[in-house]
């Protein structure tokens, strides 16, 4: 049997170190119109997904993060693999929020969130752009902010803050809000980051919650070895990364490299193929 990835806790419930990633599924490359299209050919039908959530699933890898109550593909996509393989998938749902400041914005806001407890989420992360709304520098404080984590926790939610934007992870701290999960774009080549890596990984670091990374193979600028080792081996051991993968074999590679990241060994990979191979790459 296989090894089963290792685990955290974050806020009280059990979680994989590896949170699957649904860019690569959904369509969203990062890289143009062309490779979303690809995308969205390859992964057209709820059965089309069910390879890549099982290879995930066979590894204990059993969490996906996205905005899947506002995705009516992904969400059925995933309904239908637990239906099939007899596994509950841990749901880091992404919503987006009305976060006007009137009452008509904030009955929105509160559907928003219950289309969240609706689809099955256990987790509800403030998508980034609307957070970020919010943010005051000025006063180091998020105004509001707790009006919506109360949302959560009223609709049996775990709430916590897509924190694209590394202020949302200080100034949350520094406030005491009910937060209990951060996202953060991590990588080894700063991809999306606002800051210069360094500062990025001190935030981590200093964070009173588990940080989910995301973006840890730039989508796609780095090799699958290159990004996974950076990340596992500079995020604490409370702490996720969230992988990507278009096909079962992909989820396959990136687990061994991980693991091989977490254990300080290297992966047992196959060399990558070329027209002509140098001698000295060996097999």
């Amino acid at each position: 049997m296989a090894d089963l990835f290792p685990r955290t806790t974050v806020g009280g419930v059990s979680m994989p170190r590896m949170i699957m990633g649904i860019n690569w599924l959904l369509g969203w490359s990062h890289t143009g119109a062309a490779a979303d299209a690809g995308i969205k050919e390859k992964y057209q039908k709820p059965e089309d997904f069910l390879p890549v959530f099982k290879a995930y699933l066979d590894r204990g890898v059993d969490a996906i993060m996205g905005p899947l109550s506002r995705n009516e593909l992904g969400l059925a996509a995933l309904k239908y693999a637990e239906q099939k393989l007899g596994k509950k998938i841990i749901l880091i749902d992404t919503p987006s929020l009305n976060v006007d400041d009137t009452p008509e914005a904030r009955r929105e806001a509160k559907e928003a969130i219950k289309r969240s407890k609706e689809a099955g989420a256990t987790f509800s992360l403030v998508f980034h752009q609307s957070a970020e709304q919010l943010v005051n520098k000025n006063l180091r404080q998020i105004p509001r902010l707790p009006d919506y984590l109360y949302m959560m926790r009223e609709e049996g939610l775990i709430p916590g803050l897509s924190a694209h934007m590394p202020e949302l992870v200080t100034y949350s701290d520094a406030n005491g809000y009910d937060v209990e999960t951060y996202i953060q774009i991590f990588n080894c080549m700063g991809f999306l980051m606002q800051v210069e890596i360094e500062s990025v990984a001190r935030i981590i670091h200093n964070a009173k919650k588990p940080v989910m990374t995301i973006k840890p193979m730039a989508a796609g600028r780095c090799t699958p070895y290159v990004g996974l080792t950076f990340n596992y081996n500079a995020i604490r051991d409370c702490d996720m990364v969230t992988v990507g993968a278009g096909s079962a074999l992909e989820v396959e590679e990136d687990v061994e490299i991980a693991l091989a990241a977490i254990e300080h060994r290297f992966p047992n990979l196959g060399a990558r193929s070329s027209p002509v191979k140098q001698e000295i790459l060996g097999h």
